[in-house]
């Protein structure tokens, strides 16, 4: 389980990046470079990390899903995902 502090970070900067998208864009479009930098840093969206939207588990996610593998497979084995059934050959 990720601290909490680690997940409203991540929370906070998704915010950010959604507040600063459309001036970023018009920015990049103009070619204003130093009017970029003048942006907060955590408003590009490449300072973004995926992260497990319940454990808060940074590694092993699964973009399909929106968790990790972990949390993926647990779920999966009590049927609480729709359409994932065990593999079995």
């Amino acid at each position: 389980m990720a601290k909490e502090s680690m997940k409203a970070r991540e929370v906070k900067r998704r915010k950010t990046v959604a507040k600063y998208a459309e001036r970023r864009k018009a920015l990049k479009e103009a070619g204003d470079f130093e009017g970029l930098q003048k942006l907060p840093k955590n408003a590009s969206p490449v300072r973004l990390h995926n992260r497990c939207k319940l454990t808060g588990r940074p590694k092993g996610y699964m973009r399909t899903f929106g968790i990790s593998r972990v949390t993926f497979r647990e779920m999966a084995n009590q049927g609480l995902i729709p359409g994932v059934r065990k593999a079995s050959w």
